[in-house]
């Protein structure tokens, strides 16, 4: 099992992005969730780099339907294929924003 890690750092616009990497479960999303609630808690907006994320099950897409049903919520990819399934599955992919980074950067 990768471990979860959960990075924070401000955007020039006064968006905070989350940066995600590694496994969420039951178990280890609750870093996730502490590190939106407390240190993202002001953001008007909130970018959650999934990028990095290896594997996520239903815990995880609890807590991104949470964030976004608080605020303005942008996934920054690109989606890990497993995400990119699970979202797709569960039928909620249409309900978030996907920026793929890769496209910015090029």
């Amino acid at each position: 099992m990768e471990s979860p890690r959960v990075t924070v750092r401000a955007e020039a616009d006064g968006a905070c992005v989350v940066v995600c990497s590694g496994e969420f479960d039951l178990d280890t999303v609750g870093e996730l969730e502490a590190v939106c609630a407390q240190e993202a808690a002001g953001a008007q907006r909130l970018v959650l780099d999934v990028s990095g994320v290896v594997f996520a099950d239903s815990s995880f897409l609890n807590v991104l339907l949470g964030l976004r049903n608080r605020r303005p919520l942008v996934l920054e990819g690109p989606l890990p294929h497993q995400l990119h399934r699970l979202l797709e599955m569960t039928g909620v992919l249409p309900l978030f924003e996907v920026r793929d980074s890769r496209c910015r950067r090029g």
